[in-house]
């Protein structure tokens, strides 16, 4: 309010503290469905040894992701010396608080499904080997895509160019490299955090498409592509 936004109601504060309130409750919720759940199937001594170890991480990763949530919203209150800038959390710790939620989601998602799928003996052709790793390669880049994008939300880096494919009349904007040293660009300039995501964006819809392509080559079970198809089709809309 004495920064930025002196003429705003009460009614107007309420929205967003009720968005933030909301979020945390959220938080709490799902914390509680891991935890108690997971302390009941423990004691009643359903857990299999190997599942005691997951479970353990995916309550750890639970209590650290809101550990992490709480580190990040202290960074947008933080008044910083000789600052007249937008009030803003740190991108470093928004990437940070939402890779690991990506983490969360996918090591509960792949447990879950380990547990309720069985999982396909498929002969180790030297094809399967690759679109293997070739899949592994391509979940780290849409990873990273995912992250280059918290850069850019805590940077209100999408404000920057708002055309596409070129940014305003370049193709490569004369500002990309703006900053000094170097490497600041990357996580700091506007500029380069949207013309990373960008290139990583579509270098993702590539990987998906490369990697659907390789698959039909390969005779897959029913359930491997239909995940393949589902991947492509997930990567056209996003």
């Amino acid at each position: 309010f004495n920064s930025l936004n002196h003429d705003m109601t009460l009614a107007e504060f309420k929205f967003i503290w009720y968005m933030e309130y909301s979020h945390r409750m959220w938080g709490r919720v799902v914390g509680l469905a891991y935890i108690l759940p997971a302390a009941y199937f423990w004691h009643r001594g359903w857990l299999s040894r190997p599942l005691k170890g997951c479970v353990l991480a995916l309550c750890g990763l639970v209590c650290f992701q809101g550990l992490l949530g709480w580190y990040m919203v202290k960074s947008g209150l933080e008044e910083k010396p000789g600052s007249y800038d937008i009030p803003r959390v740190s991108q470093y710790r928004l990437a940070a608080h939402l890779g690991s939620a990506l983490v969360l989601y996918s090591a509960s998602l792949w447990t879950g499904l380990s547990l309720l799928l069985p999982r396909h003996k498929l002969p180790e052709t030297h094809q399967l080997l690759h679109l293997r790793q070739y899949a592994h390669g391509t979940t780290a880049l849409i990873f990273l895509t995912a992250l280059s994008g918290a850069f850019v939300a805590g940077l209100d880096a999408g404000l920057v160019y708002n055309s596409f494919p070129k940014m305003g009349e370049r193709w490569i904007p004369d500002d990309l490299l703006a900053f000094s040293p170097l490497l600041r660009n990357i996580f700091e300039n506007p500029t380069t955090v949207q013309f990373d995501h960008r290139i990583l964006g579509i270098a993702s819809v590539t990987a998906v498409t490369a990697l659907y392509l390789f698959s039909r080559k390969i005779p897959l079970p029913h359930r491997t592509r239909m995940a393949v198809t589902s991947l492509l089709a997930v990567a056209c809309v996003q």
